[in-house]
């Protein structure tokens, strides 16, 4: 679920859900980057101002349903000529803030690494989470996104293994962003280190609606019921 805050009232979207007995599993906050063009890592500090404060009003809204902050494409890159160090401090500036705020809200916030073709920052669940380990705040947890991590990681489940315990979200997508099911992931291996790590929260699909949204929607719950249940 991607929104700003005033995208939909809380209320309404309350009554959605009780309506149709769902439960919100994250919100997200591309739409930061894709509509205003705001990172937590661009070289002007009015800008990076600026998206901190678009996902503090994210973090407030999914507190409302006790549910997490994605940040995924809203990291930013290290642009042409500015220095990588720099960069990153930025970044470990905003999810400082960003996740002690989450803590006060009662929810945590979750930085999801992104393949190399999307971001230069932090490709893997290890380099993701050997960036949290001292930040100053133990609320952000990883996005384990199957999709990028097919494309970065030398071994899925071995990953699952030794980082599980930043991990606070994973995405449920194939190796080529159709439902699972439709590419070349090896979801056993990957399904029993979910459960060596006693992992406990969502598996969100975030798959291209392929062939179409219901059988896009009939796919992911089949092989949800098939390695989750």
């Amino acid at each position: 679920f991607t929104a700003s805050s005033d995208a939909i009232e809380i209320p309404r979207l309350k009554e959605l859900l009780e309506t149709y007995r769902l439960e919100l599993a994250a919100v997200g906050t591309g739409a930061g980057k894709v509509i205003h063009g705001l990172t937590l890592t661009d070289p002007d500090s009015e800008v990076r101002k600026k998206a901190v404060s678009f996902i503090l009003d994210i973090i407030d809204f999914g507190a409302a349903f006790g549910t997490p902050a994605i940040i995924g494409s809203m990291q930013g890159n290290v642009r042409p000529g500015n220095d990588r160090e720099e960069t990153l401090s930025w970044l470990a500036e905003g999810l400082n803030r960003l996740g002690k705020h989450a803590e006060s809200k009662e929810v945590t916030l979750i930085y999801e690494p992104l393949n190399r073709y999307e971001t230069n920052l932090l490709n893997t669940i290890e380099a993701g989470s050997k960036f949290l380990e001292p930040l100053e705040t133990n609320s952000v947890r990883l996005l384990a996104d199957l999709f990028h991590m097919n494309i970065e990681e030398g071994n899925l489940a071995e990953s699952i293994l030794n980082w599980g315990k930043h991990i606070g979200h994973v995405h449920f997508a194939d190796s080529n962003r159709r439902p699972m099911g439709f590419g070349h992931t090896s979801m056993k291996e990957i399904a029993e280190a979910l459960n060596t790590i006693d992992y406990n929260g969502y598996a969100s699909a975030e798959a291209f609606p392929y062939p179409s949204p219901d059988k896009a929607a009939e796919q992911t719950i089949k092989e949800f019921k098939r390695w989750f249940n």
